[in-house]
């Protein structure tokens, strides 16, 4: 009976999310309706589509059980972070310029904006490798935080969940396009929002209530860790250095990941950015509050993490759940994996089509080859990143286990890379092009480095999370160096760009009294 219903309600999810994509399909007729929704996506779509982007299964199962035993309940600041910095600060910052500017330059992807931005075929080329080259492992490491919680809840092999999610996400992306995604990505949103109250609510009510969980976490000792009495039920933890590098990182990095702002071009009208901030706010502080705070508890149960690493602690918490609960936690990682395993394939597959292919291998390519090209791709991408998953799930050679760890090092990768020249490539005429070059190259290069010489690095900057957070700072301050000292951008060029901001609109004097 148990096993019932965790079935039945999989078929009823996985039938609504094939649904919509059927529904969807008129609107994914040519590309700006593929990849972008017609530009025409209402302020709860996107903020969910947005968030839902944001937050995968691997932050509910790897990263909040690996930084709630680290940080204990301080862990909470990663997902405040989050929310203020990774959601309000870029939806305030980010959202308008990048919806106005976009349009104007006709840029569908990243690679495309830094190309027509700047006049250059060469940075929206090199843009688009980097793009491919680091959204791939990012990809596979979304399969990753489901094998321990398939195998509790259903007692089947990983690889059948790993083959059913991809089949799943293809047909409706494929199907409608970022219409499809982010309806779906705001129906498996409100599974999260649900799924993340009710576990918190149950675990803490199995240790006595959040005030007796709290007297337990204070009560626990681990001198490898620190020798400070009660630090895991302290405001900044055992660590406070280390939390701030992980709430840079997964903060700041939003603003500079191509399937993150991507979610802005698609933006419909003015009043919805402000409506979007606030939702996408709200939904980053329940949702991603939510799992570090809930991660911050993993000491008190028993896990052997030497034994059976840091994914192991969310699936032993969980494990004591009723059976209609851990359906529930089921959805809610599967809605957490295929929303954001669907912002990176189109991703993916809209910018190796649009920004390499076209008009640099296929000379002549028209919206009809241009989508169905897009949809191969995102067949590719798929089948890639499964059969990734799988290898390193099945193989015993531990050279392929850093694929669990290449999440931290592609989010640094790309954050490292594009934040800087993007957000300058918004807000500052003076922008040039070498330094968009040199912030690629910095951002890049300094976290394969990381990946595959890790010992050339000081030991605060051997964590991939560290050095990500130090590429995305340092190119904030290489772009307005380098440009300051490089031949000035063509003027024309520059005026035309931000011609955009300064175009005349009417607005209703309430909202303005001229």
């Amino acid at each position: 009976m148990d096993l019932a219903i965790k079935i039945i309600m999989l078929v009823l999810f996985f039938g609504v999310m094939i649904g919509v994509g059927i529904y969807c399909r008129k609107n994914a007729t040519d590309v700006n309706g593929f990849v972008l929704g017609g530009r025409s996506v209402g302020p709860w779509l996107t903020a969910f589509a947005y968030g839902t982007s944001y937050f995968s299964a691997v932050i509910f199962i790897g990263y909040a059980g690996q930084f709630g035993w680290k940080f204990g309940i301080a862990s909470t600041w990663i997902g405040i972070g989050n929310a203020l910095i990774g959601s309000l600060l870029a939806w305030v910052i980010l959202g308008r310029r990048t919806r106005i500017m976009t349009q104007h330059l006709n840029s569908a992807t990243m690679p495309e904006f830094f190309g027509k931005r700047f006049d250059s075929k060469g940075l929206k080329i090199g843009a688009s490798i980097i793009t491919f080259i680091f959204l791939i492992p990012y990809t596979a490491s979304l399969y990753n935080g489901l094998s321990r919680l398939f195998s509790m809840a259903f007692h089947i092999d990983y690889i059948w969940c790993i083959i059913a999610m991809s089949v799943l996400t293809g047909i409706y992306v494929i199907a409608g396009g970022y219409m499809a995604t982010a309806i779906n990505d705001f129906i498996q949103g409100i599974i999260m929002i649900i799924g993340i109250v009710a576990v918190i609510a149950a675990v803490l009510m199995n240790q006595g209530g959040f005030m007796e969980a709290l007297n337990g976490l204070a009560k626990v000792e681990d001198p490898s860790a620190t020798s400070i009495p009660g630090a895991f039920n302290s405001f900044f933890g055992p660590d406070p250095l280390g939390l701030l590098g992980v709430v840079i990182l997964t903060s700041l990095g939003t603003w500079g990941l191509p399937q993150m702002v991507q979610k802005f071009y698609a933006i419909k009208h003015e009043r919805d950015i402000k409506k979007g901030t606030v939702i996408s706010t709200a939904f980053a502080l329940i949702v991603a509050g939510g799992c570090y705070f809930l991660g911050g508890f993993g000491r008190l149960f028993d896990v052997d993490v030497a034994k059976d690493g840091f994914d192991a602690i969310i699936p032993q918490m969980l494990s004591g759940l009723p059976p209609l609960l851990i359906a529930v936690v089921v959805i809610l990682v599967l809605s957490a994996s295929m929303s954001t395993l669907s912002s990176l394939v189109i991703a993916s597959s809209s910018t190796l089509t649009i920004d390499l292919l076209k008009g640099n291998i296929i000379k002549k390519m028209d919206e009809k080859k241009q989508v169905l090209i897009i949809r191969i791709f995102v067949v590719v991408f798929i089948a890639i990143s499964a059969f990734i998953a799988i290898y390193q799930t099945q193989s015993k050679n531990e050279s392929v286990k850093f694929i669990a760890q290449l999440m931290g090092v592609s989010w640094g990768a790309l954050a490292g890379a594009f934040l800087a020249p993007f957000l300058y490539g918004l807000y500052w005429k003076k922008t040039t092009k070498l330094a968009c070059w040199i912030s690629f190259i910095f951002g890049a290069g300094l976290m394969l480095l990381n990946l595959f010489a890790r010992q050339l690095f000081p030991p605060l900057l051997q964590s991939p999370i560290n050095c990500g957070a130090l590429a995305m700072l340092a190119g904030l301050v290489i772009v307005p160096v380098v440009s300051l000292i490089s031949p000035k951008p063509d003027k024309a060029l520059v005026e035309d760009a931000f011609a955009c901001y300064e175009k005349q609109v009417p607005v209703k004097q309430k909202n303005s009294l001229d």
